[in-house]
């Protein structure tokens, strides 16, 4: 078992998001991005099976779709879906969020 301060440990930067690999095994990868107001991480789509998650940590914003579709994203929420499916972010505030991948990538 291990824990990580994920608050102390990571931070923000001022010109693009930030990311920080908090767990990486051959069952699941857990990353945190971390964005100021105004950043984004676009729209994308992995070529593989498996899920993904997105936990809003801290914050406000919007799950982003490949269609041009959005959806409110606050704290406490959480994104479910495949990784092959087009999702991304955008920070309306600042924002922490943890995504999980599984099976990781």
């Amino acid at each position: 078992m291990k824990k990580i301060a994920l608050f102390e440990e990571h931070g923000f930067k001022e010109l693009t998001f930030s990311n920080y690999l908090v767990h990486e095994s051959e069952f699941m990868k857990v990353i945190n991005f971390n964005f100021k107001a105004g950043q984004s991480l676009p729209v994308h789509s992995h070529d593989l099976e498996g899920e993904l998650t997105l936990t809003i940590l801290e914050g406000e914003g919007e799950f982003l779709g490949a269609d041009g579709s959005s959806m409110p994203a606050r704290t406490g929420d959480v994104l479910v879906s495949e990784i092959a499916e087009p999702h991304g972010v955008r920070a309306a505030t600042d924002m922490r969020v943890l995504v999980t991948i599984a099976p990781p990538i």
